[in-house]
C-alpha cells in the first residue's frame, strides 16, 4: 500500500513492515513503549517496542489498546537471549523485529519460523555481511553519530551507509543523524529504502520522557553530545550534561554502569543530574517538540519535495556528463 493508503508499497521496507511511510522509530530502552510506538504506527510509519525491560515486554501486550496498525519490536541480543520472547511477539501479532547488540544468527531462524520479518542493526560492513549470511531480511545501518551504544571504531552514516549499500542486496534502513526531510532524502540517495529515528521521536509530544530532557534536546547544538567509554570497544553517545562531563573526566567504567542504573530518574523524574541520556548528534538540529504524526508527515512529504527540487536544480543527465 502507498503512503496515501492505496496502490503498491513505496519500497521493500514498507512492504516488509506493512507500513505506508518508510520511517521506523528506534527502540530506546524504557522509552520505546506502547504510547510512543502506537503514535508512530498510527501515523503510517512503524513504531517499535523494546523488549529489554519488564515495562517494554508488558507494553507488547498492551499496544493493541492504542492502534491496530503494524507495530514492531526490538530484541537486544546482549540482554535478551530467552527464546520465549518469540512466543510473546507471536501472541501479540508482532510481525516485524529488529535485532541488535549480538549475533544475528541467535534468533533469525526461530523468528522466521514464526512468520516474523527480521532486520539486524549493524555498525560496520563486516557486521552487515555477517547478518546477511545469517539470513536476515534487511539491515538497519547505524552511523556513529546516533545516540546510545556505539562501536568505538564506528563510521559515520555518510561513510557507512553507501559502503554497505554497495555490497548487499537486502533492503536497508539508515540510522544515525536523521531527523527531517533533508536527512531522510540524503539517506535514500546514499542507498537506504527507509530511515530510523530515535532522538527526534524522543523529543515528540507522545514520548514518555520528562520535559526537562525534551527541552535539553531542543536547546542542544551540534556539539552537545559526547561518547563515553563503556569498555575497551563499546562507547555510548549521550547528551552533554554536568553528569556526563563528570563521567567523561573520571573515565571510570564502574561509575558509568552505576549511573545507568539511575537512568529512569532522569528519563521520567526529570533529574538531569541523576544519570546520562542516550542522545544523537542530531539533537543539534531539533528545534521543537511536536506530535509524532506531524513529525512523520512533514518528513515524508518534505523528503519527496527535496528530492524533486534537487533533480530539477541539477537538470537532465546528458551522455557527455554535463
Amino acid at each position: 500500500m502507498s503512503a496515501d493508503g492505496g496502490g503498491p508499497a513505496p519500497n521493500r521496507v514498507c512492504e516488509l513492515a506493512r507500513i505506508d511511510v518508510p520511517i521506523i522509530q528506534a527502540p530506546m530502552t524504557y522509552i520505546a513503549g506502547a504510547q510512543l510506538a502506537a503514535a508512530v504506527s498510527s501515523a503510517g510509519a512503524l513504531g517499535i517496542i523494546e523488549t529489554t525491560s519488564d515495562q517494554g515486554r508488558a507494553d507488547i501486550r498492551r499496544v493493541r489498546e492504542f492502534t491496530d496498525r503494524s507495530v514492531g519490536a526490538n530484541i537486544a541480543l546482549l540482554f535478551n537471549r530467552d527464546p520465549a520472547v518469540v512466543d510473546l511477539l507471536v501472541a501479540n501479532d508482532i510481525r516485524f523485529v529488529t535485532t541488535s547488540a549480538g549475533d544475528p544468527a541467535l534468533f533469525t531462524d526461530r523468528l522466521h519460523d514464526a512468520g516474523i520479518t527480521v532486520f539486524h542493526v549493524v555498525g560496520t560492513l563486516a557486521a552487515a555481511k555477517k547478518a546477511v549470511d545469517a539470513g536476515v531480511d534487511g539491515l538497519v545501518v547505524e552511523g556513529v553519530e546516533g545516540g546510545g551504544f556505539k562501536n568505538r571504531f564506528g563510521a559515520s552514516t555518510m561513510v557507512l551507509l553507501p559502503l554497505v549499500a554497495a555490497q548487499v542486496d537486502v533492503p536497508i534502513v539508515a540510522a544515525g543523524g536523521i531527523c527531517d526531510a533533508r536527512s531522510m532524502a540524503a539517506a535514500l540517495v546514499l542507498g537506504a529504502e527507509g530511515v530510523q529515528m530515535g532522538t527526534r521521536l524522543m523529543a515528540s509530544a507522545e514520548s514518555p520522557v520528562h520535559g526537562n530532557l525534551k527541552q535539553a534536546v531542543v536547546r542542544a547544538d551540534e556539539t552537545a553530545t559526547v561518547l563515553l567509554p563503556l569498555d575497551g570497544k563499546r562507547m555510548m553517545r549521550v547528551i552533554r550534561t554536568p553528569a556526563a562531563e563528570r563521567l567523561e573526566a573520571s573515565a571510570s567504567l564502574a561509575a558509568g554502569a552505576e549511573a545507568l542504573q539511575r537512568v529512569q530518574r532522569l528519563y521520567f523524574d526529570g533529574d538531569m543530574d541523576a544519570s546520562v541520556a542516550n542522545t544523537g548528534q542530531v539533537a543539534g538540529r531539533i528545534l521543537d517538540i511536536a506530535p509524532a504524526a506531524d513529525i512523520i508527515a512533514r518528513m515524508w512529504t518534505g523528503c519527496r519535495e527535496v528530492l524533486a527540487a534537487t533533480a530539477d536544480r541539477l537538470g537532465p543527465v546528458t551522455t557527455d556528463g554535463f
